[in-house]
């Protein structure tokens, strides 16, 4: 670690008050860099005053720095005059010499967002992150100009979290646009955003968004410890800071939620939690998170409440046939017959006859085959991949049962459970149960029925040892009586809006109350 540290404080230098000696500082440190731009400007009838742009062509914009900082130093200097007693409060005002980039920067720039800094890591940083550096003969600081400008895809519709009601937009790369969106939803003072970076070769900028007065406290100052302990040479999408900072990172529950959509990163930064925006990801990581977060789906705020809650009982109904019905179908087959109707029996019976392979064998082919599909679906370009899921799963299935490879009820068993796998309206949490299942499938090979109910007690045990920052990850199906929230109204079966009073067990105990409109209860 300490050698990366000291690789890393190699490549800055001192900064110098002369171009002669600051280009060659660059060029040194941009070495077989070509597409850093170096470019020195000397002003009409005053050759000492020369100035050095540098920035990186394709990360800035060029048309900005030519209409802004190039053309109006290049002017004649009467159309900028300055009178003799104007002076500048500033930094680099102890040195006459000085007095004229300051002039610069007050009279002849004309752009806003402009820093002052004698830091070369900090100059470096700017450069590398698409902003142009600004150095002038005889001045001890350099002017870090805003003028990012490299290629960012536009906003689209969201891809994995499709809604029939509510918004259409979705975050993309930029980590301002997506710092934007949320800042388009909530119009609010305290509604703060804390920037960071990580990863000393990356330097990726990582931004925190949370409610000051609805966070609970020390859930920012614990989130920025951890941030601060990361010590990696780069991150390029919020999955790999996810893995980094998981608490348990062998457990297969994803332990921070996931989304594309800017209205559910604003709705769960009003409940009080934060949400971490990561440059050059496409989503938002929410935190903290509890278990049923993740069978929420946007959407259910937006239709009416019956239909809403109905649509949650189908999904943990899902979730339970994703997980159990492929394990529980062999261990009903193989060891307790006994429980099912003899007409049931007597039509399993029928169905496997000629199938040379046990139901083990069999469900293991076809769920691998299907998931081979699904695969190969998802990394198929566009509609191709739609086509290939669902014909080569009919093709595939169809032709596995005339082959007598597999009999019908296999194959209406695997179905069900994919089906019920995409009602998950997460994907990560799709995923686990994905993997999940073939845990409960191999216990309930060894021993029956009471591997099935021993495989989802682990599930439970594990489930009840997660917790995320203070928060059990069973809420409220655990400790609800504790806390004062309306977590029970937004649970599996959700309340009318205009019941839930109280916001959720994210908020801080003194700011749960969102409603006080008269009239209506708690």
């Amino acid at each position: 670690m300490d050698q990366w540290h000291n690789r890393e404080h190699k490549i800055t230098a001192s900064f110098s008050n002369k171009i002669s000696d600051m280009k060659e500082i660059l060029k040194d440190l941009f070495q077989d860099c070509d597409d850093v731009i170096q470019k020195e400007f000397v002003r009409k009838g005053e050759p000492e005053k020369n100035i050095l742009l540098c920035y990186i062509d394709g990360l800035s914009n060029r048309s900005l720095l030519e209409e802004s900082i190039i053309r109006p130093f290049l002017r004649e200097e009467e159309e900028y005059h300055i009178e003799e007693k104007y002076h500048v409060e500033a930094e680099c005002t102890k040195e006459k010499e000085e007095e004229w980039i300051l002039e610069l920067l007050h009279r002849i720039l004309e752009t806003a967002d402009v820093k002052q800094s004698h830091n070369m890591d900090e100059i470096l940083n700017g450069i590398l992150s698409g902003d142009a550096a600004l150095f002038a003969n005889g001045c001890e600081t350099a002017l870090i100009i805003s003028s990012k400008g490299f290629p960012v895809r536009g906003i689209s519709e969201p891809e994995s979290e499709v809604v029939l009601r509510g918004s259409k937009d979705s975050f993309n790369e930029n980590l301002r646009t997506n710092t934007a969106l949320i800042r388009r939803r909530i119009k609010d003072t305290r509604l703060k955003v804390k920037q960071k970076q990580v990863g000393y070769r990356s330097r990726t900028n990582i931004a925190l968004l949370y409610i000051d007065d609805l966070v609970e406290p020390g859930v920012v100052d614990r989130l920025e410890a951890q941030i601060d302990e990361i010590v990696v040479d780069g991150i390029f999408d919020n999955g790999m800071l996810e893995h980094l900072l998981e608490k348990k990172p062998f457990s297969p529950f994803p332990q921070y939620q996931h989304t594309e959509r800017p209205d559910k990163a604003s709705s769960g930064i009003m409940e009080g939690r934060v949400a971490v925006v990561v440059d050059n990801s496409p989503g938002v990581l929410l935190l903290p998170v509890t278990i049923h977060c993740f069978f929420q789906a946007s959407d259910d705020y937006y239709n009416r409440f019956y239909v809403s809650s109905f649509e949650r009982c189908l999904r943990y109904l899902a979730a339970f046939i994703a997980i159990g019905v492929p394990g529980l179908y062999i261990a009903l087959f193989n060891f307790h017959t006994e429980v099912l109707p003899t007409s049931l029996v007597l039509s399993f019976a029928s169905a496997r006859l000629g199938v040379p392979f046990p139901v083990v064998i069999e469900l293991l082919l076809m769920e691998l085959s299907f998931e081979m599909l699904r695969e190969a679906g998802v990394r198929m370009p566009g509609q191709m991949g739609n086509t290939i899921g669902v014909v080569g799963g009919l093709i595939v299935g169809q032709a596995a049962v005339e082959a007598g490879l597999v009999s019908t009820i296999a194959v209406i068993v695997v179905s069900l459970t994919a089906i019920a796998s995409f009602s998950i309206p997460n994907e990560s949490f799709t995923s686990t149960f994905r993997l999940l299942k073939f845990v409960i499938m191999g216990m309930c090979a060894l021993w029956g029925i009471y591997g099935f109910f021993i495989g989802l007690l682990g599930v439970f045990i594990h489930l009840c040892s997660l917790n995320s920052y203070g928060i059990p990850y069973l809420m409220p199906s655990v400790s609800s009586s504790v806390m004062d929230s309306n977590t029970q109204k937004d649970y599996i079966m959700k309340w009318p809006i205009r019941s839930m009073v109280k916001r959720p067990i994210f908020t801080r105990r003194d700011a749960r109350i969102r409603m006080r409109n008269q009239g209506r209860k708690k």
